[in-house]
């Protein structure tokens, strides 16, 4: 994997779990003002899980990201 495609993925895997933790503190504490911010963290996570997706097949197609076998090699 490309270096800068390592970093950009890396990236938008720590904000997915930073968006997880922030709706589990709103969820945790159950306010009726809490509920609106546990709503946009969730929406801020589902919106970066399909970016990453985006992000891993254009890194996919523009040959940045190669997939491989976990065998090594194929027979």
């Amino acid at each position: 994997m490309n270096g800068l495609a390592g970093l950009l993925a890396l990236v938008c895997l720590l904000a997915i779990v930073g968006s997880l933790g922030s709706a589990l503190w709103h969820l945790s504490r159950g306010t009726e003002e809490d509920s609106a911010k546990l709503a946009r963290a969730l929406t801020v996570r589902i919106s970066l899980s399909l970016l990453l997706f985006a992000l891993l097949m254009l890194g996919w197609y523009f040959g940045l990201i190669t997939p491989h076998t976990l065998q090594g090699t194929a027979p």
